[in-house]
C-alpha cells in the first residue's frame, strides 16, 4: 500500500503543474494561437483573392493579344488586297502602255514603209526616166555619133 500512497503523493503533487500547464495552453491559445490562426487564414484568403485576380487578368491579357492579333490580321489582309488592287492597277497601266506602244511602233513602221515604197515608186521613175537617156547616150557612144544632145522623154 506504500506504493498507492506514493502514487497518491505524486498525483497531488503534480496537480499544480498540471494546472499551470493547463491555465499556461489556454492562455497560449487565446493570446497567441489564435491570432495567428486569424493571420494565417486572412493570408490564405488574401492568396487566393490574388491568384483569382491574377487568373482573371491572364485571361483578360489573352483575350486582348487575341483582339490584337485579329485586328492585325485583318489590318495585314486590307493591305493585302489594297497592295493587290495597286498591282493590278499597275499592270493595266503596263499593258495599255505596251499596248499604246506597240501601236504607235506599228503606225511609225506602216508609215516608213509607205514612205520608202513612195521612194521606190519615185526612184522606179526616175530611173525608168534616166533609162531612155542612158540608152541613148551609150549608143551613141558605142555607134560613135554625136549628132547633139539626146533627146529627152519629156521633149518627145
Amino acid at each position: 500500500m506504500q506504493i498507492l500512497e506514493q502514487l497518491a503523493q505524486l498525483v497531488l503533487g503534480a496537480l499544480p503543474t498540471f494546472f499551470i500547464v493547463l491555465i499556461f495552453f489556454l492562455v497560449m491559445r487565446t493570446a497567441f494561437f489564435k491570432p495567428i490562426e486569424r493571420i494565417l487564414a486572412e493570408r490564405s484568403a488574401r492568396i487566393e483573392g490574388a491568384r483569382k485576380e491574377a487568373e482573371a487578368a491572364q485571361s483578360a491579357a489573352a483575350e486582348r493579344v487575341k483582339a490584337y492579333q485579329d485586328a492585325l490580321k485583318k489590318a495585314c489582309a486590307e493591305v493585302y488586297a489594297e497592295q493587290e488592287t495597286l498591282r493590278r492597277g499597275v499592270l493595266e497601266e503596263r499593258v495599255a502602255l505596251v499596248k499604246d506602244t506597240r501601236q504607235s511602233a506599228n503606225e511609225t513602221v506602216r508609215a516608213a514603209k509607205e514612205r520608202i515604197a513612195r521612194e521606190a515608186a519615185d526612184a522606179r521613175r526616175q530611173i525608168e526616166r534616166e533609162t531612155d537617156d542612158l540608152g541613148s547616150v551609150i549608143a551613141r557612144a558605142v555607134l560613135g555619133r554625136s549628132s547633139g544632145p539626146a533627146p529627152t522623154r519629156e521633149a518627145r
